[in-house]
């Protein structure tokens, strides 16, 4: 058995030099305001608690009035988040890798406002509610920017929201 054939085998290639490549999911998460500035270690814990999951093209990730349980962030795919309301289905926003959704059930233990649904093949990460409390819990300091980071995010869609608010408000006074 030669040099070549032992470069070959898998199980030399890296057995004593950590991997250099970030997992896809690592490096969504560390794009994220949430989970930018924890420590590689903390980072580590946290992609330990996730749950990954591949959807189908337009199956329902969750429906809205289901119990939030948990926050979903998209590693690869695009999603739809859509609203019905008295027999009228409203899309409130279409998402893409690195963007996440269903945070609010992080903060409050309401029910989902909408429903998300997959629009293509998506690999979604999800982290449950009791979960990220634990994990809070046990590293407060770390914890605090997780939710420092989802409060930055939800500070965003508000100022936005507001803007297209005030922008409707503005076209219904002037017609």
């Amino acid at each position: 058995m030669g040099n070549e054939e032992s470069s070959k085998s898998s199980f030399w290639a890296n057995l004593f030099k950590p991997s250099a490549v970030k997992s896809e999911l690592e490096e969504v998460l560390l794009s994220m305001p949430p989970f930018r500035d924890l420590s590689n270690a903390h980072l580590k814990s946290i992609i330990k608690l996730m749950h990954n999951r591949v959807y189908i093209p337009n199956e329902m990730i969750f429906h809205q009035g289901d119990p939030g349980t948990g926050l979903y962030i998209i590693i690869s795919g695009k999603v739809v988040i859509k609203q019905d309301e008295t027999g009228n289905t409203w899309e409130l926003a279409k998402l893409g890798r690195g963007d996440f959704f269903g945070e609010l059930a992080l903060l409050d233990n309401e029910v989902r406002s909408a429903s998300a649904f997959a629009i293509e093949e998506t690999q979604i990460a999800v982290i449950f509610k009791p979960e990220l409390d634990n994990f809070i819990s046990n590293f407060p300091k770390e914890g605090s920017k997780i939710l420092k980071g989802i409060a930055q995010i939800i500070a965003i869609r508000l100022r936005t929201l507001n803007q297209d608010y005030f922008q409707l408000y503005k076209k219904s006074k002037t017609n």
